[in-house]
């Protein structure tokens, strides 16, 4: 509930402090008095778009502050802690624990607009979010909308109530994975093309690398085979010569190196008990020997080798060089980096090849899908067909309490052309004007003042149903007098048994059924004009309904009148 909004610099209006209370609050006063303001300083609160046009002539800013009463722990306080705002627990001897929140707009004249919430700075765009728990306004652009088909079905699931919420919710989870998996499927089919042709081209590619069975390393040790058996004879010589001088039998039996250092070592054995040193130094020339022996080894291995190659060998290593010279060249990688792309090319063309496979698994997923939103649209279709009767049936009989007796309201819900993420119908509210008379379209049908009492009787219905603790309205009874302006107060008065509302207005008959009249009254001189806002009790307000009956506050007639009306809203 709004308990106070203060007011400074905004338009007209110098100063102003309106303590608002449950139960129904008539705002009145005269034709640019500033009424207007007032809901212009609640708009920047609630987060709409800041105008500097609306700061009052010659200030710096306008500022506009509100404090409301607030369900402690309810869906608004968790909104605001996952905003880093805590509110404070009041103290109440009721169930119900309440909190207060304070929330604060200015505007500079330079245009810039700061907010704030709790006392701490916010996006202005959290007060918009903060707004759609707090307050519901109407006006006359509200009762215009009323026409559009999306205002129509919001109105109708709302009277639904919970189970209708549950199964729209569930509807929209399934509608749009349904929708993800069809795009999905639609992508699959537009790239399938592409993707036949990507795996004709890999499958080419993997089997020329196969059939090359490259190994890693592969050019490095051919480059070094190939050089090594172009110079076959030479190295055959050399390691023969190096062989015999190492290790021969040939030469006599000091002809070769091994024998003669074999030689050395038994020569200093034979005297080493005269000098130890020489027994170490023939140690040495024993190990010498073994490596003489294992290098003499090796070279009669390696020319081993040697004598097993042929010409063709040498011609075919060549070959296999070409072959991995040609295949990087072509494909830009080094011989390691053509390995690795021959398995991920390996890899997509197994996954390329899955296309069809996967198309046709996600078909089979999408039918499923779409039986599950259809069958879901279909349950939803059923619960607003019953509240559909029921909603029409309660407005129609509320329209008759607001002197719209013999007309009455019919709510269709027709099959939509396809599965929106609303469902699969197309929802119409249309309006009998008299009995008997065809339903029409409320944009073709219904006047202004027609518009204004059904949207009245709508949220007398919804408000059973709705979780907005505050109603606004701003000149709904716009285009309505006599006998249905009193019906109007009765039915806004009905309202606030339920919520607080907030109505600005300009007929003394609903005025008349106010539990609370604010007053906005303009003061003006040669160089000064400023709006203050007054509470209005006793023979005040009933000066003011005079006014507002005959334009003549001090009329006799005319306070008689507000008298009557006075005693029949009490009534």
């Amino acid at each position: 509930m709004i308990e106070e909004i203060y007011i400074r610099d905004i338009g007209v209006i110098a100063e102003a402090r309106l303590e608002l209370r449950p139960g129904l609050t008539v705002l009145t006063g005269e034709t640019g008095a500033g009424k207007t303001m007032v809901l212009s300083a609640l708009g920047l609160l609630l987060g709409e778009r800041a105008d500097t046009g609306a700061i009052r002539g010659g200030q710096p800013q306008a500022t506009v502050e509100g404090r409301w009463l607030v369900t402690a722990d309810g869906a608004l306080a968790e909104r605001l802690a996952e905003a880093g705002i805590e509110l404070e627990t009041l103290a109440s001897g009721n169930s119900t624990k309440q909190a207060e929140l304070i929330m604060n707009r200015s505007l500079s004249a330079e245009g810039r607009s700061r907010a704030a919430v709790a006392g701490r700075a916010v996006p202005v765009a959290l007060l918009s979010e903060v707004a759609d728990y707090l307050v519901a306004v109407h006006g006359q652009a509200d009762q215009q909308r009323l026409r559009s088909a999306s205002a129509q079905r919001e109105a109708l699931d709302q009277f639904g109530g919970p189970e209708l919420e549950n199964v729209a919710a569930r509807y929209a989870t399934a509608f749009h994975t349904w929708r993800a998996s069809a795009s999905r499927l639609e992508q699959l089919r537009t790239e399938l093309e592409h993707r036949l042709r990507e795996a004709e081209e890999l499958r080419a590619t993997v089997a020329e690398l196969e059939a090359a069975a490259l190994e890693p390393g592969e050019d490095v040790k051919l480059a070094e085979l190939t050089e090594r058996l172009t110079h076959l004879e030479v190295l055959q010589q050399a390691t023969t010569t190096a062989h015999e001088l190492l290790s021969s039998e040939g030469f006599g039996e000091a002809s070769d190196a091994t024998s003669l250092i074999g030689q050395a070592r038994k020569s200093l054995e034979q005297v080493a008990h005269f000098d130890a040193a020489l027994a170490e130094q023939a140690d040495q020339l024993r190990e010498i020997g073994f490596q003489l022996t294992d290098v003499a080894a090796q070279i009669s291995a390696y020319a081993g080798d040697l004598e097993g190659f042929s010409p063709s060998e040498l011609q075919a290593m060549h070959e296999r060089r070409a072959l991995i010279n040609s295949l990087t060249k072509k494909y830009g990688k080094t011989l390691d980096e053509l390995i690795d792309f021959s398995t991920e090319a390996s890899n997509r063309l197994l996954d390329l090849d899955s296309s069809t496979e996967q198309i046709e698994q996600l078909e089979a997923s999408v039918d499923g899908q779409l039986a599950d939103a259809t069958a879901l649209a279909n349950e939803l279709t059923n619960l607003r067909n019953a509240a559909a009767v029921e909603l029409a049936a309660a407005v129609s009989a509320e329209l008759s309490a607001l002197a719209m007796g013999a007309a009455s309201l019919v709510i269709q819900v027709t099959p939509a052309a396809e599965l929106t993420s609303f469902g699969g119908d197309q929802i119409a509210i249309l309006l009998s004007s008299y009995q008997g008379a065809e339903p029409r379209p409320l944009g073709k049908t219904a006047s202004g003042g027609e518009l204004s009492r059904i949207m009245l009787a709508l949220e007398v219905v919804l408000a059973k149903t709705a979780q907005t603790p505050t109603f606004i309205f701003d000149e709904i009874d716009a285009g309505v007098g006599g006998a249905a302006a009193i019906e109007i107060g009765r039915r806004l008065a009905k309202l606030a048994q339920t919520a607080q509302v907030i109505v600005v207005t300009h007929l003394a008959q609903v005025a008349a059924f106010a539990n609370h009249h604010l007053n906005v009254q303009k003061t003006a001189s040669a160089t000064f004009t400023a709006s203050d806002v007054q509470v209005l009790t006793g023979e005040a307000r009933t000066a003011e309904l005079a006014r507002m009956l005959s334009g003549l506050a001090d009329s006799a007639s005319a306070r008689e009148h507000a008298q009557e009306l006075l005693a029949l809203a009490k009534a």
